[in-house]
């Protein structure tokens, strides 16, 4: 839970930072800490199973990740692909278990932890 909190308060000050029009040089850190907590999160999820890939909240992750990258390569839509990321990834965090383990290989929810 506190690294899920470290995630969402840097990924915070990252969007905000962008939305406010902050240099990025000024956010250096914040993006560091978003990207670390966030490869974290990840790597837990993966070291639990790596069904999670396949799994509805899987899915959103790596929706979440095409997002951020769409706006890192597109800086004037930075901000619209960023706050697309933050909803993709709010929702895939908080969707009911159903849908969170949902397989879309297998097309049925599979053992929730």
């Amino acid at each position: 839970m506190a690294l899920r909190t470290v995630h969402i308060v840097s990924m915070a000050i990252v969007l905000g930072g962008v939305a406010w029009s902050v240099p990025e040089e000024r956010m250096g850190h914040a993006v560091l800490l978003t990207v670390a907590s966030g490869a974290l999160l990840l790597a837990i999820d993966l070291w639990k199973s790596c069904v999670y890939l396949y799994q509805g909240a899987g899915v959103a992750a790596i929706v979440k990740l095409a997002l951020v990258g769409l706006g890192w390569h597109l800086p004037q839509a930075r901000l619209a692909f960023y706050l697309a990321a933050t909803v993709v990834g709010s929702v895939g965090s908080h969707m009911n278990g159903s849908w969170r383990h949902y397989s879309f290989l297998d097309r049925k929810v599979l053992k929730q932890d």
